[in-house]
């Protein structure tokens, strides 16, 4: 069986969104107060079957031990940004898109060249733009507010990231 996609989500703005909405229940997590809901965890399970889930979030293992439970779900792996030192080949970004950038460099380094997705409520522009054209890249801002939805999770289930086809030439001798 081929590889899954790696599915590599961010907690705060995505799973927890900024605005209460029914349907979700606060918790207190480390002097936080956090909204989960239901559908994300019977969302995560779903996309479960696709994909191989991974925390991106600033949460880091934390997140496996807080948020994992809440949603039923079982210790996912993790990337580490906490004391990630930048690399000369890692992807500069300008201005204030350094900042939204942060994260890509560790994803890479984790990705190892897998396909993956990535779903998270800061993104750079530039950067999302210049995934669209990669079928082994599919990158889903979501707006805090609201958090991930169901036409997230769909978008996710119809086309996932894949490695791109090699072409094979060969000549044809007279």
């Amino acid at each position: 069986m081929a590889t899954r996609p790696l599915l590599f989500l961010d907690i705060d703005g995505v799973l927890n969104p900024v605005l209460p909405t029914p349907g979700f229940t606060a918790h207190d997590l480390l002097d936080h107060t956090v909204l989960l809901s239901v559908h994300h965890a019977d969302w995560l399970r779903e996309l479960s079957g696709t994909y191989e889930l991974v925390w991106a979030t600033t949460w880091e293992h934390h997140a496996n031990t807080h948020i994992a439970p809440l949603l039923e779900l079982p210790a996912l792996p993790v990337v580490a940004f906490t004391g990630y030192r930048s690399r000369p080949d890692d992807p500069q970004f300008e201005g204030v898109e350094s900042l939204l950038g942060r994260k890509w460099a560790p994803l890479l380094r984790y990705a190892e060249g897998r396909p993956f997705a990535w779903v998270d409520d800061v993104m750079p522009d530039s950067l999302v733009r210049s995934s669209r054209w990669r079928p082994d890249r599919l990158l889903l801002p979501v707006d805090p507010a609201r958090g991930l939805r169901r036409h997230h999770v769909d978008r996710l289930l119809s086309g996932p990231p894949r490695a791109p086809r090699r072409f094979k030439l060969t000549l044809r001798q007279k």
